[in-house]
């Protein structure tokens, strides 16, 4: 015997609908779409359609499951695009929306940055303002050497 909980909604019955596991269905759609997107895949069409003809053109009458028309070749390529195209634009739906947050992550980081980067130039300034009031190193190395000609100058005068 369950004991229900009244301070908790009951669980939702289960309807006759299948459930499936979206994420688990779009990684499939996107592995089908990346292989429907390559060589390997269209040789590997071309060649089944190849046997295919071949066979029903030149097989025994009693072997030949698809006489000329093809009719049912046909029905197979159609049924394959009915699915591909879905799954192709399923697979690039999942793309966008990576895409897009992949782009609101890069402008925050760019925001970031660019704030980074104002706060930087401000400290910057503001060492430089305060710097014009210190003497630097080459700036006294400068007036001392500026003074020691001044003193040799003087000394050579007196002789």
């Amino acid at each position: 015997m369950t004991s229900e909980r009244l301070d908790q909604p009951r669980a939702l019955r289960r309807s006759l609908r299948p459930h499936y596991d979206p994420e688990a269905f779009g990684r499939l759609s996107e592995q089908i779409a990346r292989f429907l997107g390559t060589a390997r895949f269209l040789v590997y069409m071309t060649v089944f359609v190849a046997v295919w003809v071949l066979w029903n053109a030149f097989a025994p009458a009693n072997l030949k499951f698809d006489p000329y028309p093809f009719i049912f070749l046909t029905l197979m390529l159609s049924l394959q695009a009915s699915y591909a195209a879905p799954l192709i634009l399923l697979a690039q739906n999942r793309q966008d929306d990576r895409d897009r947050v992949q782009y609101e992550q890069d402008r925050e980081a760019a925001d970031r940055n660019q704030a980074e980067i104002e706060y930087l130039t401000r400290e910057i300034a503001g060492l430089r303002m305060a710097m014009s009031d210190v003497a630097t190193r080459d700036y006294l190395r400068a007036e001392l050497g500026r003074l020691l000609e001044e003193l040799r100058g003087d000394s050579e005068e007196r002789r």
